[in-house]
């Protein structure tokens, strides 16, 4: 059902069983995949790419101009995977030159208000928090969970099945498998209820804890912790994805909380 309310372009293209609410803008440049429910009010501008079975809630606005004064109006887009929430009043901005994109994976949950900045990258299966706000390029690994009033430097990265703690401050890079919390953000261990659910046993959990056992708790500076790291414990996924993690890290990486 589309209300007679909503304003699309002409050459929008809206999927099969496609709700569409009151007042509902929809622009010329935008793709709507199938079985997606858009509320009232709701602003799709040019450049939204949109999977399937979406929910949009009222007042959200995607695909807006980068809030980015090197973004002189060039083509960028705004890619949204499938299986999406995004609830109300929440803003995400199109790419600029610097990735031409932004990209929202699939699964996940943009609670009320959130701000996700242009060139963006969200994996899949994250939970963002009321009010969370993420400048332009913030990298967000899959099964993350930020919670509410948090803001994310620029360029920062948040690894896979990480926790962060409401009304915290992202300005280092937060590894995979932890949990963030304290004023400086700081490493407060593994995050063990969210592995458990996603399936690790007690022997990856104790092995992830092992391997950083290594920065945190010995306090090793970054070069000779990935040294030990890589000597030290057997190649696994879960080894060589926290190495990758922290070698690519340019903001470098939270400390432990009694570091500071």
């Amino acid at each position: 059902m589309i209300s007679k309310n909503a304003e699309i372009g002409e050459n929008a293209r809206i999927g099969k069983n496609v709700q569409i609410g009151n007042f509902v803008t929809i622009e010329n440049d935008v793709i709507i995949g199938d079985d997606c429910w858009i509320g009232n009010n709701v602003n799709i501008l040019d450049g939204s790419r949109i999977g399937n079975n979406c929910q949009i809630y009222p007042g959200a606005v995607l695909a807006g101009d980068p809030q980015d004064l090197k973004f002189k109006g060039e083509y960028t887009t705004l890619e949204i995977g499938d299986n999406n929430i995004i609830r109300e009043s929440v803003t995400i901005s199109k790419g600029t030159i610097s990735k031409q994109k932004t990209i929202i994976g699939n699964d996940n949950m943009l609670m009320a208000n959130v701000h996700i900045g242009h060139d963006c990258l969200i994996g899949n299966h994250c939970v963002i928090g009321f009010s969370v706000g993420m400048a332009g390029e913030v990298i967000v690994g899959d099964w993350a969970n930020i919670s509410g009033l948090t803001g994310a430097h620029q360029f920062s990265m948040i690894g896979d099945h990480c926790m962060i703690s409401g009304l915290s401050k992202v300005g280092k890079d937060v590894p995979p498998y932890v949990i963030a919390a304290r004023e400086p953000l700081s490493y407060e261990g593994i995050n063990v209820v969210g592995l458990r659910r996603r399936g690790f046993d007690d022997d990856k959990i104790n092995e992830i804890k092992e391997i950083y056992r290594i920065p945190f708790l010995e306090k090793r500076n970054t070069s000779l912790a990935l040294e030990l790291i890589e000597r030290e414990f057997e190649q696994t996924s879960e080894r060589d994805t926290i190495l990758h993690f922290i070698e690519k890290s340019t903001r470098g990486i939270i400390k432990g909380h009694n570091e500071y």
